[in-house]
């Protein structure tokens, strides 16, 4: 049973710097929860075939697996995929213009395998409020006065 899984916000900061940020695998740790590390195996900076190792907490596992970047249209769309590790998995952000802001989306799916596959409803539930999350907090960080973007507003 695969997962599929997409949210999305509105943050109000330009296209440029919410992709820049948010498609630049450094700054992981500074917007998502579950994300305790990012060592990249490539030179930064990103770019179609840049692979970054992972290191997460989720659902009460330590989580190791690296990402591939597979498509990169700056200020569009970055795709990132991994094939290693219990969850096999499709990463995708796109941005676009949105009422003198940046609306973001952020979808994750995949195919489940051995035990992960029996706890895809759980996992697929505990992803959208994670994702969720994330993406708030990002539009936290990114909108907020002291962060990253106050000068590109």
């Amino acid at each position: 049973m695969p997962v599929d899984v997409q949210v999305e916000t509105t943050i109000a900061c330009s296209r440029e710097v919410v992709s820049a940020f948010a498609g630049d695998p450094s700054n992981a740790t500074k917007w998502y929860a579950n994300i305790k590390s990012v060592t990249w195996k490539t030179p930064p900076p990103v770019a179609v075939g840049s692979l970054m190792e992972f290191q997460a907490q989720f659902l009460g596992r330590r989580l190791v697996y690296t990402y591939e970047i597979t498509e990169l249209v700056p200020g569009e769309r970055l795709i990132m995929r991994t094939a290693d590790g219990p969850f096999p998995m499709e990463t995708t952000y796109t941005w676009a213009d949105s009422g003198g802001g940046t609306r973001m989306t952020l979808r994750n799916r995949g195919e489940p395998s051995g035990f992960a596959r029996v706890a895809t409803p759980v996992m697929e539930r505990a992803m959208r409020r994670a994702t969720s999350n994330d993406l708030a907090r990002l539009k936290t960080v990114l909108e907020g006065a002291g962060g990253p973007a106050a000068e590109g507003r």
